[in-house]
């Protein structure tokens, strides 16, 4: 029997294990830099593999993390953790302070450096109660009410854990590094800066990522091994500072910071789009006021620019900020504005994707590959960032799709996916890593 065969009867073998850790991490949902439960179950099981553990601070730069909670809230979340089945010994004073995520380390001698990024958090959105939804019928959806995995990352960190065990597996026959980065806070694209820029990547050869997919992306498929397209985006909070004062006495004392903020929302919604490329900005939350007889003095509001490419971004960007404080101007208020989230644009080598394809078609023929190797990805994705860091020192990268069934789009109340994708997509990661680190390569 050989190796490939092996690794896809391990990935079959460990599907129950996979279920059951997807299903605990979904009853469980954590937001991001709030994954504290989650990455202690991610270092306990890491650990008792026998990797090397990476975890707090040695995981993400402070300098990089964006769109953080208050102190007091994670210090909240940390008793919550701990009374919903954290592991004691990981949930460290860095964790308390919201630095979140793994990363595992094999190494097996000289050799190329390949890393694997598995996203672990969830999003804000309150889980359906209809008695059909398959995590209400076998009971485990979202106890944190609020909070749901809404976009499949309790899979992908199933998954990932289940890679770290096929490979030990198979340690003594690989040459080189592997790197399993289970990544916080993607959603917001807040978490994968932080981490590029304390150096994790830099080492890197060989870069792969996915994500669970619907089948309708490519009928007939098990996954798409190359994608580009996911937007650079840059989100920002926005707080308008004015004056209150009564709104019959003395109107003209108060300083109407919730005024400015209306003024920046027309004018951002009309910045003119760029020619020759998407260009897209959305204000998603406004909150002012106290009373119909207040000035507001205060206003906040959570903004978002896109862009088909780095220049095009740049081009929203400039044209926001100079709405946002021109805004404030008018009213003569001030505006703090704070960057929450950071993607740049992403696209994988094809040439990669192609030899991942091929190697799947003949060593793993149950897994149907698409022919397509650069699907049109929407969104924005904050792997972009480590892909390109992989690909500026000459390495390579690839962004994959595992499609299967889903209940509904993504980040809706009713998601769901088909777990049977889990099995196929860790013999996938499995299999790429062997053929990229096998002894005899």
């Amino acid at each position: 029997m050989d190796t490939y065969t092996k690794i896809n009867q391990l990935a079959t073998a460990l599907e129950p294990t996979m279920i059951e850790t997807r299903r605990d991490l979904h009853k469980h949902a954590e937001s991001g830099w709030y994954e504290m439960r989650t990455s202690s179950i991610i270092a306990r099981a890491l650990a008792d593999l026998g990797y090397e553990v990476l975890t707090g601070r040695q995981v993400c730069d402070s300098a990089y993390r964006m769109g953080l909670p208050s102190p007091n809230e994670l210090k909240e979340h940390f008793a919550l953790a701990l009374s919903q089945g954290a592991v004691p010994e990981f949930m460290t004073e860095d964790i308390k302070d919201g630095f979140t995520g793994v990363i595992g380390i094999l190494s097996c001698g000289e050799g190329p450096v390949a890393a694997l990024r598995f996203d672990i958090d969830a999003l804000g959105g309150v889980e359906t109660e209809d008695t059909d939804h398959k995590p209400n019928q076998e009971k485990f959806s979202s106890v944190n009410y609020g909070i749901m995995h809404a976009c499949g990352h309790d899979g992908h960190t199933a998954i990932g854990l289940a890679v770290a065990a096929i490979l030990m597996e198979f340690k003594e026959v690989l040459h080189g590094t592997v790197k399993l980065i289970f990544q916080p806070a993607e959603e917001g694209v807040k978490g994968g800066k932080s981490i590029v820029e304390h150096g994790h990547l830099d080492n890197v050869d060989f870069f792969l990522s996915g994500h669970i997919y619907s089948e309708k992306d490519a009928p007939g498929y098990d996954v798409i091994t190359g994608t580009v397209g996911p937007l650079a985006t840059c989100k920002y909070d926005i707080t308008y500072h004015g004056k209150a004062s009564h709104a019959g006495t003395a109107p003209q004392l108060g300083k109407n910071a919730l005024l400015a903020a209306v003024a920046a929302v027309q004018e951002l919604m009309a910045i003119p789009r760029y020619p020759g490329g998407t260009s897209l900005v959305n204000v998603g939350k406004l909150i002012s006021g106290t009373a119909r007889n207040v000035i507001p003095d205060e206003a906040f509001m959570e903004v978002e620019v896109r862009g088909d490419s780095q220049e095009i971004l740049e081009y929203m960007k400039e044209n926001a900020l100079r709405i946002i404080q021109a805004a404030a101007q008018l009213q003569d208020c001030t505006a703090d504005i704070a960057v929450a989230g950071e993607a740049e644009p992403l696209k994988s080598d094809e040439a990669f994707a192609k030899e991942i394809a091929g190697m799947l078609e003949a060593h793993l023929p149950a897994v149907r590959v698409s022919p397509s190797f650069q699907f049109r990805n929407p969104g924005s994705e904050d792997a972009s960032f480590m892909m390109n860091r992989v690909q500026s020192h000459g390495g390579k990268a690839v962004y994959m799709r595992f499609l299967t069934e889903l209940k509904t789009g993504v980040h809706e109340r009713r998601y769901d996916f088909n777990e049977a994708v889990m099995k196929k997509a860790a013999a996938i990661y499995a299999a790429a890593v062997y053929h990229l680190l096998k002894q005899e390569a």
